[in-house]
């Protein structure tokens, strides 16, 4: 089994159930048929904690001048006194909304065997004991959560229940029921604390024999052979229509077979989602036998095959079910504890811009339409940031978001997040990547992009004796420089992301306006190479490297940029090397390891490329579910490793730009010899690999005339490639 999993026995842990998602409504499900139980997500359901002016993007434009000549004059404490004096104010933290609950009323446990499994190529979680079964999947076409139940019972009881763990003791629910023939309407109704925000639950329940009576939880249904449920989530404020909401299932759920409509709906689903998970994937010819056992078998089995080609397939199935609405948060689309670690939100400065790196390479253009999504919506309080802060035209994201606002309120003396300038380049990003992909630009891409340059004309004011920009003040998330503070002057990630975003913004401007954006860029400073001869984390004299940290932000220029590579920048490659040979891992938190693996892969470094990915693989990273943690122990529930590792194995085995193409440059040595198919390259071609020791073979299949620059292990040739000819290259 490559493209599902399977456990023998029904999760005892939210972190343990199996996923489902469509981008806006997710499920965690159990898998238990005495207790079955599926915890329903919504990626707009976010608990109020702020008053709405604690939330406005802090009024300083008017001190910035002071701050800069302070810095400049060698005030290495300045921004620490670069507030409005607020205490840290976190986003609104992400939440579970309800569990359903289809119980047996039975006088004993069943002692039959249960088994439970996820089907990556449907997204359908299935969980079996004896003759009852339960599907569950969460419809991209129709956006409802199906759950399908053949012979249930003689007898069970069916609710929404919203008491799930952490939730809070002033949290007003209230339920509902309405039942008419085969048809009942359970509703929950959530009100947030102090707030006239909150969150409606509707399920349709559908039964096709039996009898139906109201219970003070919900119903009981004696003698169904099958019961379908349709269930949604909204959030909303003040009180919502819980008529239109039922009209609308039911306007999905026309006819009378169960089995039929069941068929039809996850039809419709598997045509989009099936469609999409297929187009790429990754055979490292495991052992069959290995393959059939069960993942929580498989995760103590760190060196099997089997089990990267089930992460690999997993990580690609939970990425794609919780983009959508959004792209995936820290948690994905998932959650069942009201304490979300960090809020659950979106975190710009690491974590979303790693979940979502595959995305291009791995064709899911899904993922890059939903962070899109984000971006866009964002962008008039994206503007306010720049005003406000800065007093500049354009636009400035925020490094911590919780979706419904962009503005950036969350900040400290430790995490001066307010003083980072860099996020916006790395946010749109993925989006030229697209459109390098497909050959079609966005025209609401480029308008970003000139409202960024729009930032930087504004910003970028200051300059020394030598006529180089100044970048002060500049953050490099989220370390702090020996003999300096956290906010200082010159950190190398804002510099790269300062000269790309020029640059990007110049190549879609008029000609006068591109001269003047691209001389912008030219005096930005050059990279620094300190004392140890590693790329320095600030480009500053006199501003020292802290070398045991997670973020590998200095080495923005190398991953995702392409900016610093082996082939056109020799020297800087090295000392880009050198910086992450120095260093640490700080916390030993998953994205610092995979972020770590990706700048190697970029460096053509298969031996740390092979380290990354062996300290996640052992270092119990994953959940029976194969969601991943953020700490080692299955420490704090967390998307970063299960999301990025797809990102890893494709960066390590196939690598693209509009220019070049790079086979095999850094496979790690548990790999060698595999398949990989359908990666889509950024000059326009689909490619397919198979590797063995000493041999390679790749068939390109573009889709517009290119030429390009092939490396491969046997060396380098320029390669001319016309749309529709197919290309071999092999060794």
């Amino acid at each position: 089994m490559i493209h599902g999993t399977w456990e023998p026995a029904p999760a005892a842990r939210w972190e343990d159930a199996f996923l489902a998602g469509n981008g806006r409504h997710g499920a965690l499900v159990f898998g238990d048929p005495e207790d079955d139980r599926v915890i329903v997500t919504h990626h707009t359901l976010v608990r109020p904690n702020n008053p709405p002016a604690g939330t406005a993007p802090p009024e300083l434009a008017a001190a910035l001048p002071a701050l800069q000549d302070a810095l400049l004059a060698g005030d290495t404490t300045a921004a620490e006194r670069f507030t409005d004096g607020r205490p840290l104010r976190w986003v609104q933290p992400f939440h579970p909304g309800f569990q359903t609950r289809v119980r047996r009323r039975t006088s004993g446990t069943s002692d039959l065997p249960a088994h439970r499994a996820v089907d990556f190529t449907t997204g359908v979680v299935t969980g079996e004991c004896g003759e009852r079964r339960s599907e569950v999947f969460v419809s991209r076409a129709d956006d409802v959560l199906v759950q399908y139940v053949t012979t249930p019972g003689p007898v069970v009881d069916i609710d929404l229940d919203h008491r799930l763990p952490g939730v809070p003791a002033e949290l007003g629910a209230g339920r509902g029921v309405a039942t008419a023939c085969r048809e009942t309407v359970l509703t929950l109704r959530a009100r947030y604390p102090d707030s006239p925000l909150g969150y409606t639950g509707t399920t349709l329940l559908l039964t096709d024999t039996g009898r139906t009576t109201v219970t003070a939880a919900g119903v009981r249904v004696e003698g169904a052979g099958r019961l379908l449920l349709l269930t949604r989530v909204r959030r909303h404020e003040g009180d919502v229509d819980t008529a239109r909401e039922t009209d609308e299932l039911r306007a999905l759920a026309t006819g009378d077979d169960l089995a039929a409509l069941h068929a039809r709906l996850l039809s419709r689903h598997t045509a989009l989602h099936g469609a999409a998970y297929r187009r790429v994937s990754l055979d490292l010819g495991a052992d069959e036998a290995e393959r059939a056992l069960p993942g929580s078998v498989l995760l103590r089995r760190p060196h099997s095959p089997a089990l990267l080609e089930r992460l690999f397939a997993a990580g690609r199935h939970h990425l794609l079910s919780s983009s959508g609405s959004h792209p995936p948060r820290l948690t994905g689309l998932w959650t069942g504890d009201w304490n979300t670690a960090w809020s659950g939100a979106f975190t710009t400065n690491a974590n979303l811009n790693l979940q979502t790196a595959s995305a291009a390479a791995a064709d899911l253009p899904e993922v890059t339409a939903a962070h899109a999504a984000l971006v866009h919506g964002q962008l008039a309080d994206w503007r306010d940031n720049a005003r406000a802060i800065f007093g500049t035209r354009g636009i400035v994201a925020p490094s911590h978001t919780d979706g419904a606002s962009g503005h950036t309120y969350h900040f400290s003396r430790e995490y001066p997040l307010h003083l980072w300038t860099a996020g916006a380049d790395w946010l749109l990003k993925p989006l030229l990547d697209h459109e390098e992909a497909t050959g079609r630009r966005d025209p609401r891409t480029s308008t970003l992009l000139a409202e960024l340059a729009l930032f930087y004309e504004d910003f970028l004011t200051r300059s020394g004796p030598d006529g180089r920009i100044v970048v002060v003040p500049s953050y490099s998330p989220e370390n702090r420089p020996r003999g300096g503070s956290w906010g200082a002057v010159d950190a190398t990630m804002d510099i790269a992301a300062a000269r790309h975003a020029l640059r990007a913004a110049a190549d879609r401007a008029p000609r006068s306006d591109a001269a003047r954006l691209r001389a912008l860029a030219d005096r930005l400073p050059p990279y620094r190479v300190n004392d140890e001869g590693a790329l320095a984390e600030w480009v500053r004299p006199g501003l020292g490297d802290r070398y045991d940290h997670r973020h590998l932000s200095h080495l923005y220029p190398v991953w995702p940029l392409d900016e610093i590579n082996p082939y056109d920048t020799p020297e800087l490659a090295a000392a880009a090397g050198r910086a992450l040979e120095l260093r640490g891992s700080e916390n030993d938190s998953a994205h610092g390891h995979l972020h770590h693996g990706l700048v190697a892969a970029r460096l053509g470094d298969a031996t740390r490329t092979e380290g990354a990915l062996a300290r996640v693989l052992t270092g119990d990273y994953f959940h029976d579910s194969l969601m991943s943690a953020h700490y080692p122990a299955r420490d704090v529930y967390n998307a970063d490793a299960a999301h990025t590792l797809p990102a890893l194995l494709v960066e390590s085995l196939v690598q693209s730009t509009p220019e070049r193409l790079v086979l095999l440059p850094a496979p790690p040595a548990r790999c060698p010899r595999g398949r990989l198919h359908g990666v889509r390259t950024r000059f326009g071609a689909r490619v397919d690999l198979t590797w063995s020791p000493g041999a390679y073979r790749a068939v390109l299949r573009p889709d517009r005339d290119a030429e390009i620059d092939l490396r491969t292990p046997a060396g380098a040739t320029r390669l001319t490639l016309r749309a529709g000819e197919e290309r071999v290259v092999s060794s």
